[in-house]
């Protein structure tokens, strides 16, 4: 015989559950790591190579996530059409103005295990370029996944108090003009 909270963790530890993720100045193969392990359910205590007891992630501000070095112009992303001379190379600065979703869905799916279950992990992801999500989707989101990378502040983000409790690498002596 179970008892009610045994009923309530193996409901919790089957069910799917929808995490938020905020893309907002993150680099992409970051937020790709994170995304791909709740798709595939690496989480969860269990998990099987050959079950399918992944979650949803939703990812928002995909529109506003960040490189690091030149990457935005050196970073190419090829694909063919099939016939003769249909090689196409496009720039990531290049694919990222016209479709502000894919960078980020592109480094998703290279992320997840190369098997028949790829496709329907793809499905449970989410993503929206700006921070509008459709109600439906909305009313399911159980938990916030926490930002990868810190965001720095810019410097008119910062109060004045902020900037006089800064510690102070050198400070002139009281009697010295600096010229």
């Amino acid at each position: 015989m179970h008892n009610e909270s045994t009923w309530s963790r193996q409901w919790a530890t089957f069910a799917r559950m929808w995490y938020l993720l905020d893309g907002k100045m993150q680099p992409p193969g970051k937020l790709a790591a994170i995304a791909s392990k709740k798709l595939q359910g690496l989480h969860k205590p269990v998990y099987h190579q050959l079950s399918d007891c992944g979650d949803h992630v939703v990812i928002i501000n995909t529109r506003h996530i960040a490189f690091s070095g030149n990457k935005w112009e050196q970073k190419v992303y090829s694909s063919h059409t099939g016939y003769p001379g249909g090689f196409r190379q496009v720039t990531a600065a290049q694919l990222h103005l016209k479709d502000p979703v894919a960078i980020v869905k592109l480094a998703t799916y290279g992320m997840l295990p190369k098997n028949l279950h790829r496709r329907t992990m793809m499905q449970r992801l989410h993503l929206f370029p700006d921070e509008d999500i459709p109600e439906d989707i909305l009313k399911n989101l159980v938990e916030e996944l926490p930002q990868p990378r810190k965001v720095p502040k810019r410097l008119d983000e910062y109060t004045q108090e902020e900037i006089e409790a800064f510690p102070r690498v050198w400070a002139p002596m009281p009697d010295t003009q600096l010229c």
